[in-house]
């Protein structure tokens, strides 16, 4: 056969995968939305579920993922950036380099289900935390911190060798070079990348199921004294999130409209995912043309 042709077969494999795959998402994304878009409404988005009645929402949910998030992301951020640096930068090459990346690598690919067991018996159980919020977020730290790891160091190592030999060579000490001329180069990349593990805090279920708890209080929104049991702000107290609560709604729901309720909240969850993602990507290509100039 000839190699022209042998080419052609294999281009026409590639482009029929990758539109099945595109398709493929289309149709579930597709699928979703159609049947829950319908049930979104202002109500329904900002009122609080109903047990065994029809009308409820998912107001407290979706604020408890987005402060869930924000717990989240304050604990992850720091201890990311700052383990991704040391292992650009400050770790020297050797065994102890090498098993601490196959640790990070171990990790990520860690199952939720384990997460959420640890989280229950260390966080939730040994220290006393309860099911909480702030239990919920250091368990999505350990899915979050080797992804934040891993973009810092390839992030850093991106910065072309010659612009940091250039500050050093102005005599800027080491930590200076970092902050001052390569973050700034490797930060759309980083920024992508932390966006991108927000994402993913939307989407867990498993790992809340055994620390943040399957029940909510009734938040009092007027009430922002992070001590009191009813203040939304409270990071120790029980959190449904929106995830849980599609999963708990699907697996245990009495309410006549729970189908509908489940579906309007999946459209919620998919549309949320997907604005992070693309807010990522938006912000990754702004902050890359302000730093490099470029088009």
């Amino acid at each position: 056969m000839k190699a022209k042709t042998v080419d052609k077969i294999a281009t026409a494999v590639i482009i029929s995968v990758a539109a099945f795959i595109v398709i493929l998402l289309a149709g579930l994304l597709g699928y979703i939305l159609v049947r829950g878009l319908g049930h979104v409404s202002v109500d329904f988005l900002t009122s609080p579920p109903e047990t065994i009645s029809e009308g409820g929402g998912i107001g407290p949910q979706l604020f408890n993922s987005l402060f869930l998030l924000f717990l989240t992301m304050i604990i992850t951020v720091p201890l990311g950036l700052g383990a991704g640096i040391y292992m650009s930068e400050y770790a020297k090459p050797g065994r102890v380099t090498d098993f601490i990346r196959l640790l990070v690598e171990v990790l990520s690919s860690f199952p939720s289900i384990v997460v959420g067991l640890f989280g229950l018996l260390v966080l939730v159980n040994m220290f006393g935390l309860g099911f909480s919020l702030f239990a919920g977020a250091l368990a999505l730290t350990v899915f979050n911190l080797p992804l934040m790891v891993r973009i810092t160091e390839q992030g850093l190592k991106s910065v072309p060798r010659e612009q940091k030999e250039a500050g050093l060579a102005l005599g800027l000490s080491k930590w200076k070079t970092i902050t001052s001329i390569m973050m700034p180069i490797a930060i759309p990349v980083i920024l992508t990348g932390t966006i991108l593990a927000s994402g993913r805090v939307f989407g867990e279920a498993a790992a809340l199921l055994f620390t943040a708890g399957m029940s909510s209080p009734r938040l009092d929104f007027s009430d922002w004294n992070p001590l009191s049991p009813f203040s939304p702000l409270n990071p120790f107290r029980p959190a449904e999130t929106l995830a849980v609560h599609i999963w708990k709604i699907n697996s245990e729901g009495l309410a006549p409209d729970a189908a509908e309720i489940a579906a309007g909240a999946s459209a919620v969850l998919i549309i949320t995912v997907l604005l992070f993602n693309l807010v990522a990507r938006w912000l990754g290509r702004l902050i890359h043309r302000k730093f490099t100039a470029s088009k």
